[in-house]
C-alpha cells in the first residue's frame, strides 16, 4: 500500500489512473498493464552515483639498488595510499601511469628510464624478486601490466624544495589518446 501523497510529501503522479505518493526516495511501480517497470522521480529527477575513485598521487622513495628492494618500497607506499584512498583497480580498467624520478646530476646521465618504468609497473604487480614465483609475490595492486595503455616517465634534478629526493607517481583512469 502506498502512503496518501498529503501524508509524506506534497507530491504525486498519477499513473494508469491510480494516485502515487512521491516521497524523497525514488519510488519503482509495478504496471502490470505494461508489463514493465516504471520509475517515478521527484525534486529534479535522478541524480547519478559519483563514481568510486581511481586516481592516486603518491611520493615514492628515492632510486636506489638493490632494486628489489626498491620495487618492495614502492608497492609499499602504493598499498597504503590506495588503502587511505579507498580505491581498488579491476582487471577491465585502463590505466595509465605517470612517474617522475629525481636524480644528483651524476646519476641523472647514468639512470634509463625504461628499466625504472619496468621496477615500477613490477612492484605494482606484486613482482619485488626473489627465487621462484612464490617467494617474489605481493598482493597484486596491477593485476597485470597489460592495463596500462600509457606511460609517462620523466628524470630530472630535484627541486630545491624536496631534501629528500622522492618522486612522484600518479595512477589514473585512461582517457584515450593524446596528440600534441
Amino acid at each position: 500500500m502506498v502512503p496518501r501523497a498529503d501524508a509524506v510529501a506534497p507530491y504525486s503522479a498519477t499513473l494508469c489512473n491510480q494516485s502515487f505518493a512521491l516521497t524523497p526516495h525514488r519510488l519503482f511501480v509495478t504496471v502490470a498493464d505494461a508489463r514493465h517497470h516504471v520509475l517515478l522521480h521527484n525534486l529534479g529527477g535522478y541524480k547519478p552515483m559519483a563514481k568510486p575513485p581511481v586516481k592516486l598521487k603518491v611520493r615514492i622513495p628515492e632510486y636506489r639498488r638493490p632494486r628489489n628492494a626498491w620495487r618492495r618500497e614502492i608497492h609499499k607506499v602504493v598499498a597504503e595510499g590506495l588503502n587511505k584512498a579507498g580505491i581498488r583497480y579491476k582487471t577491465t580498467d585502463k590505466l595509465e601511469i605517470t612517474a617522475r624520478l629525481y636524480f644528483g646530476r651524476n646519476k641523472l646521465r647514468v639512470v634509463d628510464v625504461d628499466n625504472r618504468l619496468k621496477d615500477i609497473l613490477d612492484a605494482l604487480q606484486g613482482h619485488v624478486g626473489g627465487a621462484g614465483k612464490k617467494h617474489r609475490m605481493l598482493k597484486p595492486i596491477v593485476q597485470n601490466d597489460n592495463q596500462v595503455y600509457r606511460a609517462v616517465v620523466e628524470k630530472c634534478i630535484p627541486p630545491k624544495q624536496s631534501r629528500h629526493g622522492h618522486g612522484h607517481l600518479t595512477i589514473a583512469q585512461y582517457t584515450g589518446p593524446r596528440y600534441a
